[in-house]
């Protein structure tokens, strides 16, 4: 039998969570990623809850003659964000990733799920939001059959 089980990452998912981002850069934006600078980004926030969580999805399967064993199938990172108009908390679900392997088996509405769950129990979170590239259309329709609209922003940034 097939589980997903949610944990929160610790520093010892660094090099995994890391590599993740890299192959979801490349794969989702063809961005090449500096491997030291994802690192070091993610360990600053495994060290500061302040600036992210990351939320580890493991695939847990029980194999003949010997225990549970459970691998890493996804993960996801949550931010925060001020809302004066609400005054809340809107929480940021990003730098999501499924592993190829463990795609269109419920990884990423496991993560979501448990995610929502804790948003909800948490006294000041008004929501969850989201931004996804205008041409991952697989991606924008697994988040509208979770609930999620589109909310109407364009992103612009300015990076340095």
């Amino acid at each position: 039998m097939n589980r997903i089980r949610i944990r929160e990452a610790v520093v010892t998912d660094r090099d995994l969570i890391a590599q993740w981002m890299i192959e979801m850069a490349w794969e989702s934006e063809q961005k090449r990623l500096d491997p030291p600078t994802v690192h070091a980004g993610v360990e600053a926030a495994l060290a500061d809850a302040a600036k992210a969580r990351y939320f580890i999805a493991m695939r847990e399967a029980d194999v003949a003659g010997q225990e549970t064993i459970a691998v890493p199938a996804g993960t996801l990172m949550l931010t925060h964000e001020w809302s004066d108009w609400r005054n809340g908390d809107w929480w940021w679900i990003q730098s999501v990733y499924v592993a190829p392997e463990h795609r269109r088996q419920g990884v990423y509405n496991a993560l979501h799920g448990h995610v929502a769950a804790l948003a909800q129990a948490t006294a000041g979170v008004i929501g969850l939001r989201l931004y996804v590239e205008r041409e991952n259309i697989a991606a924008q329709s697994t988040y509208r059959s979770l609930g999620m609209d589109d909310a109407g922003y364009w992103i612009y940034e300015s990076e340095f």
